[in-house]
């Protein structure tokens, strides 16, 4: 796509769609009060308005490669200000964690030596914070192979990052007190169709009407 393509754009939203809802682009500079705080893979191909069919303002964002979120304390962190930041600033009441199919960040990561040459950027984020994932593959999944290996590890790598979401101070906390909810997402190019990780089943099933959210695994423990 070349640059002039998108500047027409540009154009077109000023001039068309931006004057016919200027009001409503008057209100977002008030500020913003999103519900959900939306964690997703920076793939061209995954537009989460699009895709949840939400205007600006109702998703907070957080992307990058293989939507993985680091666990608290890794230092120089921008996911863990996001998220501090959209819990603790926004009340943000819902986190979708959503992967996707055919994600080139889980193919690396399934053959990460492969990278180390060409990408060591790539290759050193996903060795430091993929290597649950390739340890759980390797030692659980060795039968598998090709696309279903790929979704296995995609499934995976959304349930890692839950975990690691809930070493967060502020969404411990809020987790325990019944303020959050999270959830684990894959979203399928191929077909459209979102599936939701149900703990009831312990699998990923289309997602519906039912939102599947993740239970806090400490949220049924009693004081002492």
């Amino acid at each position: 796509m070349p640059i002039k393509r998108i500047i027409s754009g540009l154009n077109d939203f000023q001039e068309n769609y931006f004057k016919a809802n200027q009001d409503f682009f008057e209100q977002l500079s008030q500020g913003q009060t999103p519900d959900i705080l939306f964690i997703t893979c920076c793939d061209s191909r995954i537009a989460p308005n699009l895709l949840t069919q939400t205007k600006p303002g109702e998703l907070f964002i957080i992307r990058n490669m293989g939507n993985i979120i680091p666990p608290y304390g890794t230092l120089n962190s921008s996911e863990a200000t996001g998220i501090e930041y959209a819990v603790q600033a926004l009340n943000i009441k819902e986190i979708v964690i959503c992967g996707h199919s055919h994600c080139g960040s889980i193919k690396g990561l399934l053959q990460l030596q492969s990278l180390s040459d060409e990408m060591p950027l790539v290759y050193d984020w996903l060795k430091h914070y993929g290597e649950p994932i390739r340890r759980i593959i390797r030692e659980n999944y060795q039968e598998y192979s090709g696309e279903e290996l790929l979704n296995i590890a995609t499934q995976t790598n959304v349930l890692n990052q839950i975990a690691n979401l809930e070493t967060y101070p502020v969404v411990r906390s809020r987790l325990q007190a019944g303020k959050i909810q999270l959830h684990a997402w894959v979203y399928e190019i191929e077909t459209g169709e979102i599936l939701a990780y149900d703990v009831k089943q312990n699998q990923f099933v289309p997602l519906e009407q039912e939102p599947f959210p993740v239970p806090d695994p400490l949220s049924t423990m009693q004081p002492i």
